[in-house]
């Protein structure tokens, strides 16, 4: 559900999604690919903490946030320094951290 509300705000911001994964593997092969600008990735996939995406994209260079639900998500501190932006969150959060990330 949160994936498909993401992608109708980004339509309505004018981006488009890359890709949309359910799942760490999901995620990870994602994080590999090509034409990739930022990403919104949410601490939880299915269960699982998506450390290992954020490490894929951290060594790509690819800036990104995470999306957490709370103390629960406790970020790595290899990772801490990624902004993130908490659930449930509005179209004006995803635009404001959107051009933050990509001015960077």
């Amino acid at each position: 559900m949160i994936g498909m509300m993401i992608e109708d705000f980004l339509e309505s911001l004018g981006h488009r999604m890359h890709a949309l994964a359910a799942t760490v593997p999901d995620g990870c092969a994602a994080a590999q690919e090509e034409g990739i600008d930022a990403a919104i990735l949410d601490c939880n996939l299915h269960g699982e903490k998506s450390w290992p995406v954020a490490e894929i994209l951290s060594a790509r260079g690819i800036p990104f946030v995470f999306a957490t639900g709370g103390n629960a998500d406790d970020v790595p501190t290899a990772l801490a320094h990624y902004p993130s932006i908490a659930k449930p969150f509005t179209i004006g959060t995803v635009e404001r951290v959107l051009d933050q990330l990509l001015k960077e």
